[in-house]
C-alpha cells in the first residue's frame, strides 16, 4: 500500500511537471507579452499626429515610427510598455534606464548628444508658423512685425523670432498649443510658432480641419532623432529598421496619414547621420 500511494503521489507530481513545461512552450512560441519579453519606449502623450495618448491607444508619427522600428527588433505592438517623455525629462529617462530609447520630437544636438546618443535623424522638421486659412498677410518671418505672435508659456520658440527675425512682434504666451489656437481661430493672435511638424499635428485634429495652414517659413531646421542610452548598441540597430521604413515607403505613408491633413509638404526623408545645421 506504502509503494502504491508514493507512487500515485508520483505521477501527480511528473504530471503537474510535463503540463507547466507544455505552459512554458506554448509562452515562447506564442512571442507576445506572456512571455514576458518587453521593450519601454519614451513618446509625448499630448501632441496630435505626433505622439498622443487616447481611449484608443496611442497615435501619431513618432508612434509609427517607435512601433516599426520595435518589430525589427523583434517586438510586437502588444510588447511595447509606451512612457510619457516630457522634454525635460527625456535625457534623465534614458540614463537612468527607464525606457530603452525614446521617440518624441527629439531635436538632435550638440548639448543633448553630450549626454545621450541618437539614431537617425527620421525627419527634418522647420520652426513655422500656423495661420488661420484665409490669411495671406504672412509670407516672410519679417511680416511677423506687429502681428500678435503666440507660443506655449515657458517656450523659446516665439523668443527666438522676436529676437532674431522680428523685433517688433507682438509675443503672447498661452498655458497650451491648444489655447494658442483657440486664440487664432478666434482672432485673438494673428499666428502660433513652433515646429511645423508640430503645428501640423494640432492642425490635423478634426475640429480644426481646414481653418489653419502652415506658413511654410522654416526659420530654424529640427533634425528629429531616437535617443538612446549613451553607448547603447541599440543605435546601429535603429539605424537599420529607419534605413527599412524609408525603403518599403513605410515612413511616407507614415507620414501622409498622420501630418497630411494640414497639407503638411514634408522634407524627403533625411539620410541616416545627415544632422542639417
Amino acid at each position: 500500500m506504502k509503494l502504491r500511494k508514493v507512487t500515485a503521489a508520483t505521477a501527480v507530481v511528473l504530471a503537474l511537471a510535463v503540463s507547466a513545461t507544455a505552459c512554458g512552450k506554448d509562452d515562447k512560441k506564442d512571442g507576445g507579452s506572456s512571455g514576458g519579453k518587453k521593450i519601454k519606449i519614451g513618446i509625448k502623450f499630448d501632441q496630435p499626429g505626433l505622439g498622443q495618448k487616447t481611449p484608443q491607444g496611442y497615435t501619431g508619427f513618432d508612434v509609427d515610427v517607435a512601433t516599426y522600428v520595435a518589430k525589427e527588433l523583434g517586438y510586437n505592438a502588444d510588447q511595447i510598455e509606451w512612457k510619457e517623455s516630457k522634454s525635460m525629462d527625456r535625457e534623465t529617462m534614458l540614463q537612468r534606464g527607464d525606457v530603452d530609447f525614446i521617440a518624441a520630437t527629439y531635436s538632435i544636438n550638440d548639448e543633448r548628444e553630450k549626454k545621450v546618443d541618437f539614431a537617425g535623424p527620421y525627419l527634418l522638421a522647420h520652426q513655422d508658423v500656423l495661420v488661420r486659412a484665409d490669411d495671406n498677410s504672412i509670407k516672410s518671418p519679417e511680416d511677423l512685425n506687429s502681428k500678435k505672435l503666440c507660443s506655449v508659456t515657458g517656450s523659446t520658440s516665439a523668443q527666438n523670432v522676436h529676437d532674431k527675425l522680428a523685433p517688433k512682434a507682438n509675443l503672447q504666451e498661452y498655458p497650451t498649443y491648444s489655447a494658442c489656437l483657440t486664440g487664432l481661430q478666434n482672432k485673438a493672435i494673428d499666428a502660433l510658432t513652433t515646429d511645423d511638424s508640430i503645428l501640423a499635428g494640432y492642425a490635423s485634429q478634426a475640429a480644426f480641419k481646414g481653418k489653419f495652414k502652415l506658413g511654410g517659413l522654416k526659420m530654424t531646421n529640427e533634425n528629429y532623432g531616437i535617443g538612446v542610452k549613451k553607448g547603447s548598441d541599440l543605435k546601429a540597430k535603429i539605424n537599420t529598421a529607419l534605413e527599412k521604413m524609408v525603403a518599403d515607403k513605410s515612413w511616407q505613408q507614415a507620414v501622409d496619414k498622420n501630418l497630411g491633413p494640414a497639407n503638411y509638404k514634408n522634407e524627403p526623408a533625411p539620410k541616416i547621420g545627415n544632422i542639417v545645421k
